[in-house]
């Protein structure tokens, strides 16, 4: 009986722990099922689902293109204002997907340099807030960019989800091997 109280609070903070884990980091696929691609309605299309997002350090941003058809590349405002790659942050990345962690709070620019995709809509400017706020509240003040964003060229290895079927089945195992 009372391997089987410590079991129980065993498993209740590995949850815990997991749940916290899982809910501290979002992938997010720019443009939902059109990826990043030049959009049909300018760049409104890129406004108009950033909107509907809420992006937090630790997030991932996952840029869905073909490789070599486009790129992506983070830029200070000036440039995503002119379509400019001349003060890139960090590495143009061609091979797709691509995703981009998103390691600092403040406003982050992206473009594509190809061709005139930038200047064709395919470009997107998103504020990331320190941590999560409720609706209605005013999100964390940005704070300035020191470190260069995690960009790899490949999808995400361990969603959420995919965390989660791995610690449900490593906990079933456990628990049953105890009981």
């Amino acid at each position: 009986m009372e391997s089987q109280k410590k079991m129980m609070v065993v498993f209740g903070l590995v949850t815990a722990v997991f749940l916290q884990s899982a809910a501290a980091q979002t992938v997010h696929v720019v443009g939902d099922s059109v990826g990043w691609n030049i959009p049909q309605n300018g760049a409104q299309d890129y406004v108009t689902w950033a909107s509907s997002q809420t992006f937090v350090v630790g997030d991932i941003l996952s840029f869905n293109f073909a490789t070599n058809a486009h790129d992506v590349v983070e830029v200070p405002k000036a440039s995503f204002d002119s379509c400019s790659s001349t003060n890139a942050i960090g590495s143009t990345v061609t091979t797709g997907p691509a995703n981009v962690t998103l390691a600092s709070a403040g406003e982050h620019y992206y473009i594509c340099t190809v061709g005139s995709h930038c200047q064709s809509g395919q470009k997107l400017a998103i504020t990331v807030s320190a941590s999560a706020t409720s609706p209605g509240t005013s999100p964390s003040a940005p704070s300035p960019s020191t470190t260069t964003p995690g960009v790899t060229a490949e999808p995400p290895s361990s969603s959420p989800a995919v965390r989660a079927g791995l610690v449900l089945c490593l906990l079933s195992l456990v628990m049953g091997f105890f009981f």
